[in-house]
């Protein structure tokens, strides 16, 4: 099948899309992230860079392998601007990227481009000409936002109501009231001053109304938000809450004590160096019983442990331990209760924490909400709801009575603003007619919808910091969010936020995130959001460009976890949206993720359901892709599972992963096959899901095309044969680009099985098909026979270590083990243990780990040095001091430094199959700092060298 290749199927400037991808997740104001929470959101600078590579012609399609190079190079130049977030609105950037897009779609149709191409005519040309860019599985909305940037219509589709709505709020309701001024008093009256392009007009009333809410809540509940007075050492006088500090509590079941015991996790109010706080509980023992009041502690000094951890609780009182079983018995019987431990205020100088007082407590327990969201959480989720087990089974437990009223307060507002909004409306001049919003309305009923939408979503992100799992962040001493995680856990030592404050949590600063949001979005072409379910049901109409993150297995229920802010937007917008919030929750039935809970437990139904789902939606998604342009598909899911290998080579272990296997069998039994395959750094390292979890820092984006029907059926031979050669290939041109040790495997899949996929079959020797499973184990198999390779270019002493390490890793051998491996490596365990590598003592052998690694090791100076030891030292050097004084290792070492990095790629992989998880850490680490580390090293001197090794 002949096709114009595009970039995308070339090459890439990966270094700078990655870059720019990671530094997107720190980004904040006016980032359409912060908008509403959306987890695994891809970021908009690599869908950026995938749609447009997906759409401009590569070079070499027209020009000699020179000249096709150059203009390659000239490619990859505007991609590198392009995806910067500070060119996201820089016209003149999209203005080039639009005109390369136009040039591509002009050479393919036979067009004549506009003279002179003005950004208004490029923007006409591909509105008529271009193919639309569906994206079945939208979600948070990047793909189909990044689409609309660059002057393609998006279809957002999607079967979770929520993630409809907020691309609804992204790239259909905007366009709708581009460039029209606001319709407030208070901007009116300052109308020649405003430049209103785009959709900042609509930014504007939604602050202006939004600030009148807050007024009006305030003259209504006000009352239930009291002030605090300070004691006089700390300025006296009133002071406005920030937080309030409350613990669980149970009755201790010691019938001698039977004290109200708080149930607390730290005590810790601030661990800020010079402002360093705590909580002191004192127990009062002269009445009966014992009752606990909390005192604040300032200065030098630390709390008391926490009286629960992940074994139990402990009676604060009398000492006695308490199990998990009898607190939730506790809970579920209705008599787990909460005291207040302190007060949370803002003083002249920054935080100050006042002890609780019996007024505060009481003025809490007055509020009555009128509505409560009586819906169930999920029973039988331990995985992601915690909570249910300890009595607090639906979403109206996650939330105090005051902080239920408050979001009914702005809640029923929502109403008297649509009004005020459509009366202005109509005073200013747009239509009075009674289309609505979800008709294609644009007057004044419509923008009065429109508003109401996105002071909803600020209700959510008030929520989602004003409920009983918002935990008090120590560090940066404010409230954290309800979703730390992709879960609901069970928080005990809960933060009340104040939403008049300014502080984290308040009203105006969530309607300021989402304005801002607002202001910042592109307004052209007219985008379309709606929900379906991918697996049954595909937009009409013209062929599309497909670009896509389906859902990764097991990994996130999303329709679980969106239910804590459905309930609220089912109650705030049914009105604007009523077939959208039709059903009382999320619907799940549908939802293509592999969860055992929503099928009786049976693992074997649930993975049906996801691969059976899955097929459907590539079948569904090949039928109405846009011929002349390759199917994108994002996917994060790492490789966990080992198994071993059946066929030839029997009893060898290899890994291969469910997730993976599901979504390319999936592909290949539609008949794709894999093009080009990119490992993009879309996560941050840091992100809480991400620690201790089965998560990536990169996603693997694939290029897909309909595979030709006389693709050649090859034995597994010719397949091993094919794959050693290009994954070598792919091997040394990744690690050029410096991928993480931690995403090696996963971004080789990519290659492997763009191998796999040209193939109609690959036949085992008994002339049976090689499954996707199979080929998965062996492209892992391949990769670790690649790394195992270049031991032999390393000295002996390396050659042992790492022999010695695969058996026995850090921990102790037989001597006489020992001694046979030397001879065979040509060294001897006497010699390594001289080297410093290696101690032996009472017939055992121990290689050391890097902690064991002194400071001092001067590389120049080592009569012996083995690589070995070097990348322990330059490993140990960069996690206790830093990276100049890695650098500075590195410098002294030499030209001897280059085997350092590829020698930790092949420990990362050997301590990861061992589980030393620190270990591994530390050698990915090296790695991914790896260019910074060798620009710092060539950087320095020899006399600043010596000072910074000691």
């Amino acid at each position: 099948m002949a096709y114009r290749k595009k970039l995308i199927e070339v090459a890439l400037p990966l270094e700078a899309i990655n870059r720019e991808s990671a530094r997107e997740k720190s980004l904040r104001h006016g980032h359409p992230s912060t908008l509403h929470l959306w987890w695994a959101r891809r970021p908009l600078a690599a869908a950026r860079a995938v749609l447009f590579a997906s759409l401009v012609d590569d070079p070499g399609n027209d020009l000699p392998p020179d000249a096709a190079a150059k203009e390659r190079e000239r490619l990859h130049r505007l991609i590198e601007r392009l995806v910067k977030w500070e060119n996201a609105h820089d016209e003149a950037v999209l203005h080039e990227a639009r005109l390369e897009i136009a040039r591509s779609l002009a050479r393919e149709k036979g067009l004549a481009l506009p003279d002179p191409p003005t950004p208004e005519a490029v923007r006409a040309f591909l509105e008529e000409h271009a193919p639309p860019v569906l994206d079945p599985f939208a979600g948070g909305g990047s793909i189909p936002l990044e689409a609309q940037r660059l002057g393609l219509m998006p279809v957002a589709s999607d079967l979770n109501p929520v993630a409809v709505l907020l691309n609804k709020a992204l790239i259909e309701i905007p366009p709708r009231f581009a460039g029209r001024p606001p319709v407030n008093p208070e901007a009116r009256r300052r109308l020649a001053d405003g430049d209103w392009k785009g959709a900042t007009g609509l930014a504007e009333d939604i602050l202006y109304f939004g600030r009148w809410m807050r007024d009006e809540a305030e003259k209504r509940i006000g009352h239930l938000y009291p002030k605090v007075r300070l004691p006089e050492e700390q300025g006296g006088g009133e002071a406005t809450v920030i937080a309030w500090l409350w613990a669980r509590t149970v009755r201790c079941p010691n019938p001698a004590c039977g004290a109200e015991m708080p149930l607390v996790r730290s005590f810790w109010l601030s661990k800020r160096k010079g402002n360093e706080a705590w909580v002191e509980p004192v127990v009062d023992r002269t009445q009966t019983p014992p009752v606990v009041r909390f005192v604040v502690r300032t200065g030098h000094g630390a709390p008391r442990e926490g009286t629960v951890n992940r074994r139990g609780a402990t009676c604060i009182c009398c000492g006695s331990p308490v199990t998990f079983p009898y607190i939730r018995g506790e809970g579920k019987a209705g008599r787990m209760g909460a005291r207040l431990m302190t007060i949370v205020a803002e003083g002249a100088r920054g935080r100050v924490y006042v002890e609780a007082n019996r007024e505060h407590e009481r003025l809490a327990s007055l509020a009555q909400p009128d509505w409560k969201p009586e819906a169930f959480l999920p029973l039988n989720n331990p995985r992601n709801f915690n909570t249910p087990i300890y009595g607090l089974t639906t979403y109206a437990h996650l939330f105090t009575s005051r902080q239920l009223v408050a979001l009914n307060t702005f809640s029923d507002l929502l109403d008297e603003v649509e009004k005020q909004v459509r009366d202005a409306a109509v005073a200013v001049g747009f239509a009075n007619d009674n289309v609505p919003l979800k008709e294609g309305g644009s007057g004044a009923k419509a923008y009065a919808e429109a508003v109401r939408v996105y002071l909803a979503l600020s209700i959510d992100r008030l929520a989602d910091r004003g409920s009983t799992i918002c935990g008090w962040d120590t560090g940066y001493v404010k409230i954290r969010n309800t979703f730390a995680r992709q879960a609901i856990p069970m928080v005990w030592d809960y933060a009340e936020g104040n939403p008049f404050s300014d502080s984290s949590g308040n009203w105006v600063g969530a309607v300021e995130w989402v304005a801002e949001v607002v202001k910042c979005l592109t307004v052209q072409p007219k985008g379309y959001a709606m929900q379906a379910d991918a697996a049954n049901a595909i937009p009409n109409g013209r062929s599309f460009v497909v670009s896509t993150d389906p859902p990764y297995y097991d990994n996130i229920g999303y329709a679980d976890l969106l239910d804590f802010f459905y309930v609220w937007l089912r109650r705030n917008l049914r009105s604007v949206y009523p077939d959208l919030f039709a059903t009382l929750l999320v619907p799940k039935t549908e939802e293509l993720v592999a969860t055992p809970y929503r099928f009786g437990g049976d693992k074997e139904t649930a993975k049906r359901h996801f691969e059976e789902g899955l097929r459907c939606a590539f079948r569904l998604m090949r039928q109405r892709a846009h011929p002349d342009y390759p199917m994108t598909i994002y996917y994060a899911f790492k490789q966990q599972e080992s198994e071993t290998e059946e066929g030839e080579g029997k009893g060898r272990s290899s890994v291969a992963s469910t997730g993976w296997e599901s979504m390319l069998s999936a592909l290949l039994s539609e008949g794709f096959q894999i093009t080009a395959t990119w490992p993009m750094r879309t996560e941050m390292g840091n992100r809480s899901v991400a620690l201790g979890t089965n998560a990536l820092a990169s996603s693997i984006v694939l290029a897909l095309r309909p595979r030709p029907e006389d693709a050649p059926v090859v034995p597994r031979r010719t397949f091993l044969t094919q794959l050693r050669r290009e994954l070598a290939e792919a091997l040394q041109m990744l690690k050029s680009g410096n991928i993480a040790p931690v995403d090696l495997a996963q971004a080789l899949i990519g290659p492997g099985m763009a191998v796999f996929s040209r193939y109609k079959q690959v036949l085992e020797a008994d002339g049976s098909p090689m499954t996707v499973r199979t080929a998965l184990g062996l492209i892992n198999q391949v990769l670790d026979e690649l790394l195992a390779e270049q031991e032999g270019d390393y000295d002996a002493d390396t050659r042992w270590a790492l022999a010695w390490f695969e058996q026995y890793g850090y921990r102790e051998g037989p001597y006489g083990d020992a001694e046979t491996l030397a001879v065979a490596k040509n060294t001897s365990v006497k010699g390594l243990e001289e080297a410093g590598i290696l101690e032996a003592r009472a017939g055992k052998v121990r290689l050391k780990n890097r902690e064991e690694y002194r400071d001092e090791w001067d590389p120049e100076a080592d009569s012996r040095l083995a690589l070995w030891e070097a990348v322990h030292y330059v490993a140990q050097a960069l996690e206790r001091r830093g990276e100049e004084a890695a650098a500075a290792l590195l410098a002294r070492l030499g030209a001897r430094a280059d085997g350092v990095r590829e020698l930790a790629y092949r420990l990362y992989t050997l301590c990861d199959r061992k589980q030393l998880a620190a270990d591994a850490l530390a050698f990915n680490l090296l790695v991914t700092l790896w260019p910074r580390l060798k620009e710092k090293a060539g950087s320095l001197t020899s006399s600043t060298t010596g000072s910074l090794l000691w």
